[in-house]
């Protein structure tokens, strides 16, 4: 089982967009995919029509549980969703209690890979011990970039915090391009601090109606520009799990 982190330090940067649009992706192409929503928003959790659970942060992560009972399915075949949970917001103090927490996430998620091919998480924005240990033991992470100097000074400052393994799997996209914007055009053509993937995301309102239909870009508007950037993402990331 391949481990995936969709992540950001800052938000509104369509993290949670590209995470239910890929697991979506995935899974159409033959892989058994869970998505888990790690955001105590809950936006993936509502965009597949899961309810969001209450409680157990602690218990959970104190692998004192199994996941399999939280799983759910979506309404879309090979696709699984582990909901938000409202109390991941305390999950940053209980995690620094425990010893070893990257060992302990491993530990927890060793026994999916008896049942997913891959493993999408949907983190929370900011940089926390939760983000870390997340980014630890995922192959690929995943960032979304605005052409903006602010979201491209939050991709300076996450790099300067990994170290040099980490940084090697941090793979930026520019998301939410509006290429009638000279700004964002000189950002896209400008260096970042790693290379980025050439799938770009176009701001585009069919993007914004996930929240109307409440399912993934290619259930209600495969043929549009965005999907087919999503689609094209979906490629580069396939590549670099193989």
């Amino acid at each position: 089982m391949r481990c995936v982190a969709v992540y950001s330090m800052k938000g509104g940067v369509g993290k949670t967009a590209t995470a239910v649009n890929l697991a979506y992706l995935a899974a159409a192409s033959g892989l058994r995919v869970l998505l888990w929503d790690l955001d105590p928003q809950a936006s993936s959790t509502f965009y597949l029509r899961v309810k969001a659970e209450k409680g157990g942060t602690r218990k959970l992560l104190g692998n004192k549980s199994k996941l399999d009972g939280l799983i759910k399915a979506s309404d879309f075949e090979r696709l699984h969703l582990l909901p938000a949970r409202f109390s991941f917001r305390k999950a940053d103090i209980q995690l620094t209690e425990m010893k070893k927490p990257v060992a302990r996430l491993n530990k927890l998620i060793s026994p999916l890979s008896n049942d997913y091919d891959l493993l999408l998480f949907d983190c929370a924005p900011g940089l926390s011990i939760v983000s870390e240990t997340i980014l630890a033991v995922s192959q690929v992470t995943l960032v979304p970039v605005i052409p903006s100097p602010l979201s491209l000074r939050t991709l300076s400052l996450l790099c300067k915090h990994l170290d040099a393994g980490q940084l090697q799997r941090v793979h930026p996209f520019f998301s939410m391009v509006d290429r009638r914007k000279s700004l964002h055009k000189d950002i896209m053509e400008s260096d970042l601090p790693v290379p980025a993937l050439q799938a770009q995301i176009p701001y585009a309102t069919q993007v914004e109606q996930m929240g109307v239909h409440r399912a993934p870009l290619h259930d209600y508007a495969a043929k549009s520009p965005a999907a087919r950037a999503y689609a094209q993402l979906w490629e580069e990331l396939a590549q670099k799990l193989l």
